[in-house]
């Protein structure tokens, strides 16, 4: 539970607290009130009459007016003594209430927590509780399901690659007689199944590195563009591979404080999966733009349009776009997990927007 959340329910329980003193409180007065009051009335009715001296009630009744001060301090205190023990039972029936709700904060069946009209506040916030309680559980199983499911297939996709690097090798040694064309295609292929495979077995540590170790950010003064412009450079080979361009339209020289190692990983990520997606022979745009709040960064490509459904879940730790799972795209379903993670931490804002074959990813960075 958050801060906020924390001092929110301290203040609905100090608000209980107060209810219930001030009606005990109110009740106290009330009671004295009414016990002056009935005394009053009695002294008024009492001198009605006229008394001889010698009735047994006269006699009782002086009594009573001679130690009527005390009379009435003593009923003072037996009516807060009652009161407070009826209000202390209150508020421990209420303490009990809310124990068992409490209780049954991490059930998934049953009715909502239901309790007293004079703790509906204590109500509202423990079935939020619950609701969000159930919504984290819900949402870690399937990410642990997701998880299972892709080692799994990464498991069984690591025997394609591994056999065929056997199998090519296998040629080369027991092929004596094997023509240097075909030596050459043969540890080619090799080669490329084996890069394959380095690809696979790195997934696995991203996901392990993913799980243990929390991502902690050093600041830097950064030449954006300059880091843009190198990006866009390095992907050469891969964009001519699928006869793809990239543009970059950005301001000259713009600075930026950030963690370069971890933003750059974001926009590798970005640009990566930009060149997987787009279709042959279009054009990337990355566009760097800013105000006096804020740096935007956008990257667009013409690809499939993905789905509201699969959009609204791109940014979720395992999951993957391309359900079909072959073994040459797609990665571990972590890179723009983790793209969220390091923009948040950088007090930013990471989306995605797809519509008439157009998928455009969108990072904000605060310039201060």
């Amino acid at each position: 539970m958050n801060k906020k959340k924390r001092n929110r329910f301290r203040g609905d329980h100090a608000a209980i607290a107060r209810k219930l003193l001030l009606q005990s409180i109110g009740e106290l007065i009330a009671y004295v009130a009414a016990l002056l009051i009935f005394a009053f009335v009695g002294w008024l009715i009492c001198g009605q009459f006229t008394w001889y001296g010698n009735e047994p009630l006269y006699l009782l009744l002086s009594t009573i007016r001679d130690l009527l001060p005390q009379i009435i301090i003593f009923l003072t205190l037996v009516g807060w003594f009652v009161i407070s023990y009826y209000n202390f039972s209150k508020a421990t029936r209420y303490l009990d209430l809310i124990v068992d709700a409490a209780a049954r904060l991490t059930e998934h069946q049953g009715e909502p927590i239901l309790l007293p009209p004079e703790i509906q506040d204590v109500q509202n916030d423990l079935n939020l509780v619950r609701e969000r309680s159930l919504r984290n559980a819900m949402a870690a199983k399937e990410a642990e399901q997701r998880k299972n499911d892709l080692i799994v297939y990464l498991a069984h996709d690591l025997k394609t690659p591994l056999t065929s690097v056997i199998g090519y090798l296998t040629l080369l040694r027991d092929e004596g007689q094997i023509s240097e064309e075909l030596r050459q295609k043969y540890l080619s292929i090799s080669l490329e199944k084996a890069e394959r495979l380095e690809d696979l077995i790195n997934e696995f540590f991203e996901i392990t590195r993913f799980n243990l170790t929390s991502i902690t950010l050093e600041y830097s003064r950064v030449n954006l563009t300059r880091m843009l412009e190198q990006l866009t450079d390095e992907f050469g080979p891969m964009l001519r591979e699928k006869n793809l361009k990239c543009l970059l339209s950005a301001p000259q020289d713009l600075m930026l404080r950030c963690d370069a190692d971890k933003l750059q990983r974001v926009f590798d990520n970005l640009l990566r999966n930009a060149v997987n997606y787009s279709f042959p022979n279009s054009t990337i745009r990355v566009s760097l733009s800013y105000d006096q709040a804020n740096v935007t960064i956008t990257f667009a490509n013409s690809g499939n349009t993905i789905p509201a459904e699969k959009l609204s879940r791109i940014f979720e730790q395992f999951y993957r776009l391309d359900t079909a799972r072959t073994t040459g795209s797609g990665g571990a379903g972590l890179g723009l997990a983790i793209a969220r993670q390091i923009v948040e931490l950088h007090r930013g804002t990471i989306s995605a927007d797809s519509a008439d074959e157009q998928v455009t990813f969108t990072v904000r960075l605060p310039r201060l």
